[in-house]
């Protein structure tokens, strides 16, 4: 039995992410498994230079990793290649970011702006479907746009995605989640303000929602 561990949106929270690794390999206990991660690494939160640097650096076992792209991480990207985008991306949680660089736009490695702007935009496999925010069940997977991908909110309560495409996403975050349907799966608990985060484990050999929560605690922001 092997398991899929898949962490939300972190926001700058890599004390939260850092405890949520160490949690995961618990878990695990040596077992071969996958961790994915859905994007959002940055922005709002106070440590997106050091969320970064860890997921870049990946498992210190070896274990794969993959790490999706979230909306922030590409507009951190284009914020930081385009002048014209930097006060559009500084205004949505930016700021905190750049804080975490020293404040100098210039101070951010080319290799954290290349790592994001490379990021996958879904992940697959034999029951699943990962990725930051969600899909069009009316559009084949190869014809999904980035902009869906990693903007789309499913309307409140919709439930089933499709039944060879069920999605397991964040992105539209519920501070009392996470939100479990029958066809989706969100994830997202608003985790860099609550200082709750909400890893979901998934059985490999068997299709559904989670079988486990591993739910992580740290200090809550702003009370």
């Amino acid at each position: 039995m092997s398991f899929t561990y898949v962490i939300p949106d972190i926001h700058g929270r890599d004390d939260l992410l850092s405890r949520a690794l160490d949690e995961i390999s618990a878990h695990a206990g040596g077992k071969a498994g996958i961790i994915v991660a859905i994007g959002d690494y940055v922005d709002r939160g106070p440590q997106s230079n050091a969320v970064i640097d860890r997921l870049m650096a990946g498992m210190a076992d070896g274990g794969p990793l993959v790490a999706l792209k979230g909306n922030h991480d590409l507009m951190m990207v284009q914020g930081l290649r385009d002048p014209t985008k930097l006060k559009w991306w500084l205004e949505r949680g930016g700021e905190a970011t750049l804080a975490s660089y020293g404040g100098d736009p210039a101070a951010v490695p080319e290799a954290h702006i290349a790592w994001l702007d490379q990021l996958r935009l879904m992940h697959v496999d034999a029951h699943r479907l990962y990725v930051h925010a969600g899909i069009d069940p009316q559009i084949p997977l190869d014809r999904q746009t980035e902009a869906t991908l990693l903007w789309k909110r499913y309307p409140a309560g919709f439930r089933t995605v499709s039944a060879n495409s069920m999605s397991w996403h964040g992105h539209d975050n519920d501070p009392e989640g996470p939100l479990l349907y029958r066809g989706r799966t969100n994830l997202d608990t608003l985790a860099w303000r609550t200082g709750r985060l909400t890893v979901g484990v998934f059985d490999d050999d068997k299709p559904g929602g989670p079988v486990d929560l591993i739910e992580i605690r740290g200090a809550a922001v702003g009370g």
